[in-house]
């Protein structure tokens, strides 16, 4: 069961792991992102404050943040070298969920690469915002837990009931909220999900209108091995 849920939610990195200094040696290099999720919005306040921010290069998307098309974030994630630091204008420019957050800035952490948001304002380059990420990964971890512990007790008492298995007739209001939660995680095909919650797939469809959008806005890994 563990291993399903893990499936679901994904793993974040361990809270402690966020207080470990990181870069160990900076390249005082600042490389910015930035991102406009409608036409109607223009990328010049975000521009101007990377660029006061001391940001060498900025990396601009112009599309929205539930699709994965970001062309720009995944050229970004590859330019950044070791020592460097990613600076963005505001956490809802670069991830769309906490869980989104503790993973790709765990994953810049590995490769020696430090994380500044300007509004909120976080920075992994010192104690400070290391403590405050310890405390956003504690979050998500607790989260997590809790995802897990929900699971186990609605299945405690769906067995003590008699039900041990086959589809409801009826989804319900926590069935279409834990499919929409499952659906942007590429990792999770769409039987799958259909299955561990215990309904057709077919009632997916008829009770998700937005499945095709959910499924379009999963952002694969944005972060691949750097190269020498």
């Amino acid at each position: 069961m563990r291993s399903m849920i893990d499936a679901f939610t994904g793993d974040v990195p361990r809270p402690d792991d966020f207080l470990l200094a990181w870069p160990r040696t900076l390249s005082e290099i600042r490389i910015g992102y930035a991102r406009i999720s409608t036409g109607s919005q223009v990328l010049d306040r975000q521009l101007d404050a990377l660029n006061a921010a001391g940001c060498r290069r900025i990396f601009a998307d112009t599309k929205s943040g539930r699709t994965d098309q970001r062309p720009e974030l995944k050229a970004c994630h590859i330019f950044l070298q070791p020592g460097d630091t990613l600076v963005v204008p505001a956490l809802d420019r670069y991830v769309r969920s906490l869980k989104d957050l503790m993973n790709m800035v765990g994953e810049l952490r590995q490769r020696e690469i430090g994380f500044t948001s300007l509004r909120e304002p976080l920075d992994t380059t010192t104690p400070g915002g290391r403590l405050v990420f310890h405390v956003f990964a504690a979050l998500a971890e607790f989260i997590r837990e809790l995802i897990v512990q929900d699971t186990n007790e609605g299945l405690a008492a769906a067995k003590a009931r008699g039900r041990t298995g086959g589809r409801p007739t009826v989804a319900t209001a926590e069935i279409i909220r834990a499919a929409r939660d499952m659906l942007p995680n590429p990792e999770n095909s769409i039987e799958s999900i259909a299955k561990l919650l215990g309904v057709s797939v077919g009632t997916l469809y008829n009770h998700i209108p937005d499945l095709r959008e959910l499924r379009a806005s999963r952002i694969p890994a944005q972060l691949p091995a750097a190269t020498a």
